[in-house]
Order: structure tokens, then sequence, then C-alpha cells
């Protein structure tokens, strides 16, 4: 991704929200999907990634069940308060969050580079009950801050450090790719019981075409340790 471009380059296009901003704080139906990731072996095998521009695309929400992540562990969660930073020692990541909210036009904002990432101020700052929301380029004239996304593994470490001085971690329970055009609103924005976290980014092929890369990489995890 390119920023200089970003403002006129058609395939910078912006995540897409389904729902307007009362059903995303209801934790209804929302189709956005976070812009950042991709398959490793599918990135290594189309354009290297100094010439590719990460898309932001949307995809639209499919019909998807009422199922939620696994519960691994419990633990109390915490009150609301703004996250800072997010580490992620298994694959390299230490970042600083910006938020990001809704555009005017229904569209969420993303990172205007490959760092840092961002968290929705839409939906619980992690460590609140419910489903935080991070997302993160793939790349950005090279890796960006969620390049590695797809290499983490369930039982890999998250550690949101947070305005209160709280720093909750958080176990990865499962590392999925769905297609842009069948994404699970649902399991990755719905009601949960418990404190959650979703890291969101793109994935699978870029396709020079469109400009876009065809697929989402979400890692699900949940809240082990309200650490302070």
């Amino acid at each position: 991704m390119r920023h200089d471009s970003e403002s006129r380059d058609p395939s910078l296009t912006p995540l897409r929200v389904r729902a307007g901003v009362a059903a995303l704080l209801a934790m209804t139906a929302v189709g956005m999907a976070g812009c950042s990731a991709e398959s490793g072996a599918a990135v290594a095998s189309s354009a290297p990634a100094s010439s590719r521009v990460a898309s932001a695309s949307v995809p639209a929400p499919a019909p998807s069940s009422r199922a939620v992540a696994p519960r691994v562990v419990e633990a109390a969660h915490l009150k609301r308060s703004v996250p800072i930073r997010l580490q992620i020692a298994a694959i390299g990541v230490d970042s600083k969050l910006m938020d990001l909210g809704l555009r005017r036009d229904g569209t969420l904002e993303v990172p205007p580079s490959g760092f840092p990432a961002g968290w929705f101020t839409g939906m619980p700052t992690p460590g609140e009950l419910g489903p935080a929301i991070i997302v993160g380029h793939v790349d950005w004239n090279g890796p960006g801050v969620f390049y590695g996304l797809h290499n983490l593994k369930p039982g890999d470490r998250v550690t949101v450090t947070r305005k209160d001085g709280s720093s909750p971690v958080f176990r990865v329970t499962r590392v999925e790719q769905f297609p842009k055009d069948q994404f699970p609103t649902k399991l990755v924005y719905g009601n949960i019981d418990h404190a959650g976290l979703r890291l969101i980014t793109c994935g699978g092929t870029f396709n020079r075409q469109t400009g876009h890369y065809e697929d989402n990489i979400v890692a699900f995890a949940d809240l082990v340790a309200p650490a302070r």
C-alpha cells in the first residue's frame, strides 16, 4: 500500500460497515472486515509486498448462526479503558493503537499507513465484556503491522496495554481465513458472554485486477488474565 496514493487509488476502498452506529453498539450483524493481512503463501506467490496495495474492502455480511468463538478460560472482565498498545510476541508485534471510528458514509476509518494498528471505538475495549476489534494492514510499501497474523497459533498470547494501566492478556483460540463475500459477521462481531478479542486483516490471493486481497484473516482470542 502506498500512503501517498491513498486518496486517488480506487483500490484503497475503506472498510464497509453494513449497519449503522446504533446497530454496531448493540452488537448486531455488521459486515465489516479489517484489511491488512494475508495468507503467507498467497502473498509470497503474488506480487512483492512493496508493489502491492492492501485492500480495505469489506465483504457483504453472509447469513450465519449465533455461534461464537470457544471460551478457553474463566476470567473476570474489566471496566472500559482505551487501549494504547498491542503486543504479540509470537509474531513480533509491538504497536501503538490509534482510534478508529465511522465516517459519515458508514465506512470504518482505517490506519493511514502500515503502522500502527487501530481499535474500533464502536465496540468494547479489550478486556470489557464482548468482542473488542483491532485491525491493521498486511503491507504498505513493505510488511504492515499484521503481516504475520496468519502465523498465530491457538495458545499464543496477546497483551493489550490500556490507559488505566491494566494489561489484559488474551489467548488465541483460533485463526480463520474467510472469503470476503462469505464473511461471518455474527461470529466475529456478535454478542458473547465473556471478554474477547478479534484481530482482523486482509489475506488470501491478491487480485491485481481489483487491487484487493480476496479474503480476510481473523484471529479470535479470549481474556485469560486481567493483569494490572
